[in-house]
């Protein structure tokens, strides 16, 4: 699978069109079907992975995605989360939280 395929098939995961993306990105809105003659810049394709929360390998199609690589922010707010009571939730209800999270998104990224 080629760059261009690997970001349009996680664009329609996300539901978002590929001129909003390389919109968003700052890029022009064409960037994405440039690339499917050339070569991307490696800070360009950074940047997708990073909007993707997945790694520059995984878009070059050198690894297969096997589990979400989730943002330090939404790590850091199951973390920080608390219970009904106000108290933080423990480490197990945190991997509940994270198994669950993790079965959502691979569940879109069909």
């Amino acid at each position: 699978m080629t760059v261009f395929e690997q970001i349009k098939k996680l664009a329609k995961s996300r539901d978002i069109a590929m001129k909003d993306l390389a919109l968003k990105l700052g890029f022009s809105e064409n960037l994405f079907y440039t690339w499917k003659k050339t070569n991307p810049k490696a800070a360009d394709l950074a940047k997708v992975a990073d909007y993707f929360h997945v790694s520059v390998d995984y878009l070059l199609g050198r690894e297969e995605q096997t589990a979400p690589q989730f943002s330090p922010e939404l790590l850091d707010a199951i973390d920080n989360a608390e219970g009904y009571s106000g108290k933080p939730i423990d480490d197990h209800d945190k991997e509940i939280v994270k198994s669950l999270l993790a079965a959502y998104f691979a569940g879109r990224d069909k």
